[in-house]
């Protein structure tokens, strides 16, 4: 089926001729297009797993923080009964100190509220007051990292979905019937020979055996196998199959290992792309690489992208 075609198949009922007379897009300009957006998909995709990991980092944090607050908590309802012991004293004495009255009635949570009045009470009463107002400083802490990283969890989901969003509309317009025989171009990449690579006795060699088997599998936004990848996910997948453990973003992928110079290149070794870091694949050797490159495509090899490159990591164990 002709582009024109194609293109014809989205035109509303109704749209009068001189509308329909106006030149249809070139293969060559859908082609084009194709390329920008689905290198824009892969972009927002490597930015969309960046902030997965910092969500969890988020999530983790506060769940620490939460739990230090209970366990704080529960050191102020001990500090409390030696303050009670004061407040005894002081009733003993000739009456009791509101203040103190104040800390033994109250609930953990209202003496952390109220604070301010330790610092007068530590210089009446000592180490206990004293132990009592560390406690309750610890826990003030604790409970404001829980609402800080509670509230940044919330801002990096909603950016996350952002992400999703924007990478969901450049999808749904590449799976448009506009660029369905441009997608179905795009997709036929040069077929290489079956790669011999020589006896893998290092870690990279392995890592790179395995990268190759999943040759086929499509690219999946987000993906890190066993039957789709994305860059990143299908380097953290290969590279796990030899009992690496890498993290599932080009910008940390990275800063793992030793970074080596093109000179040096090794099968193996994560050869990265753009400014942005934004691609990752693994190098295979004379100029080659595997890689699961975009939207629309399939894990395969291809050539290095020399024109966008800007270096190499070698994982070592």
């Amino acid at each position: 089926m002709g582009t024109a075609t194609a293109v014809s198949l989205v035109l509303p009922l109704g749209v009068s001729a001189a509308a329909t007379s106006r030149p249809m897009p070139s293969l060559q300009s859908l082609l084009a297009r194709a390329r920008i957006l689905s290198d824009q998909i892969n972009t927002l995709d490597e930015e969309y797993n960046g902030l997965r990991i910092q969500l969890t980092q988020a999530r983790t944090e506060a769940k620490v923080a939460q739990r230090t607050y209970a366990e704080d908590l529960v050191r102020l309802g001990a500090g409390q009964v030696s303050v009670g012991q004061l407040a005894a004293q002081s009733y003993m004495n000739g009456g009791l100190d509101t203040t103190l009255e104040m800390l033994t009635s109250s609930s953990p949570q209202t003496v952390i509220d109220r604070a301010a009045i330790m610092q007068q009470l530590q210089r009446e009463n000592g180490d206990k007051i004293g132990q009592l107002a560390a406690a309750v400083a610890a826990a003030q802490r604790a409970r404001e990292t829980a609402r800080q990283q509670g509230m940044l969890a919330a801002r990096l989901a909603a950016q996350m979905a952002v992400k999703q969003q924007a990478a969901q509309k450049k999808i749904n317009l590449l799976n448009s019937a506009v660029f369905a025989k441009a997608m179905a171009v795009f997709s036929q990449t040069g077929k290489y020979p079956t790669i011999n690579l020589p006896t893998a006795n290092t870690i990279g060699a392995q890592a790179l055996q395995y990268a190759l088997s999943r040759r086929g599998d499509p690219y999946v936004w987000g993906a890190a196998g066993p039957n789709a990848f994305d860059c990143s996910g299908l380097v953290l997948w290969a590279y796990a199959q030899v009992g690496i453990s890498l993290p599932h973003f080009t910008g940390d992928q990275w800063n793992m290992g030793v970074h080596v110079s093109r000179a040096d290149l090794q099968p193996g070794d994560l050869v990265f792309f753009y400014a942005d870091i934004g691609h990752v694949g693994l190098y295979i050797g004379n100029g080659l690489m595997v890689d699961a490159p975009d939207f629309g495509e399939t894990v395969q090899v291809q050539p290095v992208m020399w024109d966008v490159y800007v270096g190499a990591v070698r994982i070592v164990g």
